[in-house]
This record gives C-alpha cells, sequence and structure tokens, in this order.
C-alpha cells in the first residue's frame, strides 16, 4: 500500500459535459441488450492490440466522467464508458431496476454480448460497488479493477453524504427542485461541483459552462428524478445486505489486482474507508490524494493513470 503526493495541475475541463469530442478520437453509438439499451463511448487506442477497458461512472454521472482519465490511458488500453441505465444518453431498462445488482447485470450484459471480457474494469463511486460486485462473481470478466472512491458501505457516512443518501427517499427530487426553485443554473451545478471536487476553483470556465449546459439537460428528462432517487435507495439497500450479497465479503471474494483510490477531501466517500478497502480486496494497492475529492479521475486524472500504469507493471502488462 502507498501514499501518493499530488502535483498541482491544470483543472479539468469537464464535469458533466454533453457533446462528443469532434476530433474523431470517439465513438458514441446505442447498443441493444435483452431489457435494456446501453449507450457506449470507445475512445480510439494510440495503436492496435491494446488490452481492453470499461470505464463505469457514478450517481448521476456518465460515461464522460471518464474522459480525461480515458485520453490518458489511450496508450496503454482500448477503453470504453459506459452509461448506465437511465443515465447519460441510455434510456432506462425495461424492468426499471436500478439496484447495484441490476446495475452490474447491464454491464456483464454488455461484456458477454460483446466478448471483450477479460477487461481492466473501472468504477466511481456507485460505479465502485457496481464493478466490485462484477468482479466478485464474473472474476472470467476481469483482468485488473480500478476504484475510485467507491461507494461500499460505512457505517457511520459522513454528514455531508447525508443529503445525497436522502435522495432515497421517494419524492426526495420534486422535493428539492421546490426548495431551490429560485436557484439559477449556475447556482445548482455549482453546488453538485462543490460536492464532488476537493477544490471546485480547478473547473475551467468551459468546463463549468459544460456542466450547467448537461445539468439543464438532465432536468428535461422526464425519468431523471426517478433514475436518480430508485439507484440511490439501490445503494442504501445494498448497504444493508449481509451474508454472501454484502458488498465487503463480495469485495473478498474478488481475484483481480486492485488499485484502490481514494481522496482525502471526500465529501461523499470518507477516506477511513481507505484502510478497511485495502485489507478487504486481497490483491490490492492503495493510493490516497490529499486534495482530490470524489472524483480524482476527473480531478487529477495523470495521477490516476501514473498508478494504473505502476498496477500493469506489477503485473507484468503493457
Amino acid at each position: 500500500m502507498s501514499s501518493t503526493e499530488l502535483p498541482r495541475t491544470q483543472a479539468v475541463p469537464e464535469v458533466l459535459p454533453t457533446a462528443a469530442q469532434s476530433d474523431g478520437t470517439v465513438t458514441l453509438r446505442h447498443v441493444p441488450l435483452p431489457g435494456l439499451t446501453l449507450a457506449v463511448r470507445h475512445r480510439t487506442p494510440a495503436r492496435e492490440g491494446l488490452e481492453p477497458a470499461l470505464y463505469v461512472h457514478g450517481l448521476g454521472g456518465s460515461a464522460l466522467n471518464w474522459t480525461a482519465l480515458a485520453d490518458q490511458l489511450a496508450g496503454r488500453v482500448d477503453g470504453e464508458a459506459v452509461d448506465l441505465p437511465g443515465f447519460g444518453q441510455s434510456p432506462p431498462p425495461d424492468d426499471g431496476d436500478y439496484s447495484i445488482t441490476g446495475h452490474a447485470r447491464a454491464v456483464t450484459r454488455y461484456l458477454d454480448a460483446r466478448g471483450r471480457g477479460p477487461v481492466h474494469l473501472f468504477g466511481n463511486s456507485m460505479g465502485g460497488a457496481v464493478v466490485t460486485r462484477v468482479a466478485a462473481l464474473r472474476p472470467d470478466l476481469v483482468r485488473t479493477l480500478t476504484l475510485v472512491s467507491p461507494a461500499l458501505p460505512e457505517l457511520r457516512p459522513q454528514r455531508t453524504a447525508v443529503p445525497t443518501a436522502l435522495l432515497a427517499i421517494p419524492g426526495a427530487g420534486s422535493a428539492f427542485l421546490k426548495l431551490t426553485k429560485d436557484w439559477t443554473p449556475e447556482q445548482r451545478t455549482g453546488a453538485v461541483l462543490a460536492l464532488c471536487y476537493g477544490d471546485p476553483r480547478r473547473v475551467t470556465p468551459e468546463g463549468f459552462a459544460d456542466a450547467v449546459r448537461e445539468y439543464q439537460r438532465r432536468l428535461t428528462l422526464p425519468y431523471h428524478w426517478e433514475v436518480m432517487e430508485r439507484s440511490a435507495r439501490g445503494i442504501v439497500n445494498a448497504y444493508t445486505l449481509g451474508g454472501q450479497h454484502g458488498l465487503w465479503r463480495q469485495a473478498r471474494r474478488v481475484l483481480a489486482p486492485t488499485l484502490l483510490v481514494y481522496g482525502a477531501r471526500d465529501r461523499l466517500v470518507s477516506i477511513r474507508m481507505a484502510r478497511k478497502a485495502a485489507r478487504s480486496f486481497r490483491d490490492s494497492r492503495l493510493v490516497v490524494l490529499p486534495e482530490a475529492g470524489h472524483v480524482a479521475m476527473m480531478e487529477y486524472p495523470q495521477v490516476v493513470a501514473r498508478a494504473f500504469g505502476d498496477l500493469l507493471a506489477e503485473r507484468g502488462g503493457s
């Protein structure tokens, strides 16, 4: 296990941007699967023959949350980023299942259908819980596992995480909109960035404008708050599961080499959980970023990419 000192870096320009890149490096496509359709962004790799990777976002996020890291890793992996059902450009699933198991099922269906496994599997926040379950139940699909602030059960969540947990209450989204009806789009977006970033000032003006536009787009979707509420409920329910379905027990079943990335300024996942995670995943490396918040792959993609490169080097990869 190691702790990494954090250099000062250029602000990441994307939080929730909408437009696909126009330089021909990214392809967005919709993939029909049994019971659902997934939007998938493929980042053209630097060369042919690289091992495949799949990136899975967190609650309220999208495939675009991985753009900066995918760019950094284009010379090491052949990367794809998926919009989970109901998020980003993916429509809701037919069965309305937004549980951690439901999202994990969507990921495994995609990997099985594409035949790309085993992959380097990445997950942030809720996506970290999703890919932990995938890695535990389908080890044949996973080469390595990289978890950025994974949403694994905490006995004493931080007080700053409580409002997010309250999303699990039916009608919470509508109540929030009423309470904040006088907020401007910029204020709403600023509140999200303040919660997710260690230092929101690192976001460039262009990135902030992108985030505002994306937030506004999502609020126009008729299913937006239902997806948020039911996915939040899925996280809460996963926290209460015991036995073989418990996420910590499943973490101990993961065979793949695992990179754990935590931000010391994370307001949603406590840094206290970093050591427990390092003990639970049997073959783990821990990187703590002192100035990062909840989305280290967006805040400091160069540092996360370097840590992943070290993981590959340890296993004799490219």
